[in-house]
C-alpha cells in the first residue's frame, strides 16, 4: 500500500507536475515526472479520467497504479526527490497487471533519464565580422 506521505493530495501538486516535468507516454498511460527537493519522500498522483471505465475499472486501475508506485519505493529505486503523476488512459480498463506494469517500469524509467539529462546549449555561431 502507497503510505500517506508518498500521496498527492493538493490540486495545485498535480498541476505543477504535469506543467513542468518530463512526459513520457505508453500505450496505457502517460507519466509526468518532475524533480522535487532531495530531501522530500517521492510523492505520486494518479487521473484516471471516466474515460477509462465505469467506477469499478477506475478504481481497479487505480489499486494497480498504486500497487506498482508502492513497488517501486520498496526497492528504493526512486524513493527521494520526485513528483510522479500517472494518468491512465482508456487502453488501461482492458490490460492485465503485467502490461500494465511494463508500460509504468518504462515510462518511469524514461522520464527519470530525461529529469537527469542535462541539456546541451546550441552552439553559437559567431557572425562574421566586417571589415
Amino acid at each position: 500500500m502507497l503510505s500517506s506521505q508518498h500521496r498527492m493530495r493538493a490540486s495545485a501538486d498535480f498541476s505543477t507536475t504535469v506543467r513542468s516535468g518530463v512526459r513520457s507516454g505508453r500505450r496505457n498511460l502517460v507519466l509526468y515526472a518532475a524533480a522535487a527537493n532531495r530531501t522530500q519522500p517521492t510523492a505520486f498522483g494518479f487521473i484516471v479520467s471516466k474515460a477509462v471505465g465505469n467506477a469499478v475499472i477506475r478504481n481497479r486501475v487505480k489499486r494497480r497504479l498504486r500497487e506498482l508506485a508502492a513497488t517501486s519505493l520498496r526497492d528504493n529505486q526512486y524513493s527521494h526527490g520526485l513528483a510522479v503523476v500517472v494518468r491512465a488512459l482508456p487502453a488501461a480498463a482492458n490490460a492485465d497487471f503485467n502490461a500494465l506494469e511494463h508500460d509504468y517500469r518504462k515510462a518511469l524509467k524514461a522520464a527519470v533519464i530525461k529529469l537527469t539529462a542535462t541539456p546541451t546549449a546550441p552552439a553559437r555561431v559567431a557572425p562574421e565580422e566586417e571589415g
